[in-house]
């Protein structure tokens, strides 16, 4: 069945609709239109298990996850995959690099040519993350993310449900954007699951073992540059974006505005 071409117009009024909904709405909406062609992206944040803990309620048996193994990624990371296998019994789906690209990459730049500017850095996401996401959606008609609104400034605009215009225009959903940093360690906290162990150390957003490291922040007023500032340190004025959530990028903010303005002079 060829996959369905949603209008923007579209797209805006389900956001708006969800914006004022719980995440429990939006994800028993996605499961009840798209499954079995929906799945959580899964990458060991503490969002991902949050979002799945609510999945398996809503939707007991019909959760699908995927994972993103970039070869890079820190053995707690692969400790809460197991964590996550047992509790929900869940398939996680794991994707891994094209061994040629990666190959030919590490033979021109060397294993660590992110530390030699943003374009090699991009370029090693592009290897190791984008290209295989692009990979995986290619099958799907939605996929679920953990993005929020307080991670960073390019997020800011995050909407609920968007059109994802970087990958085939299936859609692309945040069923709790509007979460804080602590809402989410709240929800983890008060309800027992597994977490990365990484956050006892100090981590505030967890990646590829090289490029990531602790921030230390204090729980608190913590600013959308501060829970991210463990990416990439050791790069200065750059998006801490790896290129799988380029909303910036791809016109979101853009179209989102010109849309609304549709939706206004049709209801006047």
């Amino acid at each position: 069945m060829p996959r369905r071409e949603w209008t923007d117009i579209e797209v805006e009024e389900l956001s708006l609709k969800f914006e004022v909904e719980p995440a429990e709405e939006l994800l028993r909406w996605a499961v009840e239109t798209f499954y079995p062609n929906v799945a959580l992206a899964f990458s060991g944040q503490m969002e991902d298990v949050v979002l799945l803990d609510i999945m398996h309620r809503v939707a007991p048996g019909r959760v699908r996850a995927f994972m993103i193994d970039t070869g890079r990624l820190p053995e707690e990371i692969y400790e809460l995959v197991e964590e996550v296998r047992r509790r929900y019994r869940v398939d996680l789906e794991v994707y891994y690099p094209d061994n040629a690209k990666v190959e030919e990459m590490v033979r021109l730049y060397g294993p660590n040519l992110f530390y030699g500017g943003p374009q090699y850095r991009l370029l090693c996401c592009r290897v190791r993350k984008v290209d295989v996401l692009k990979r995986v959606l290619s099958g799907l008609d939605a996929w679920i993310t953990g993005l929020r609104r307080d991670q960073f400034p390019t997020r800011a605009i995050t909407r609920k449900v968007q059109i994802d215009h970087d990958n085939f225009g299936i859609l692309k959903l945040a069923p709790i954007c509007d979460w804080t940093f602590e809402d989410v360690a709240n929800y983890v906290r008060e309800r027992g699951l597994p977490y990365c162990r990484l956050y006892d150390q100090g981590y505030t957003s967890i990646g590829c073992a090289p490029c990531t490291r602790p921030t230390f922040v204090a729980t608190g007023n913590i600013t959308a540059e501060e829970l991210r500032k463990g990416r990439w340190w050791w790069e200065r004025g750059t998006p801490k974006e790896c290129g799988i959530h380029c909303s910036l990028e791809a016109g979101t903010f853009e179209r989102h505005m010109e849309t609304m303005f549709k939706l206004r002079i049709s209801k006047d």
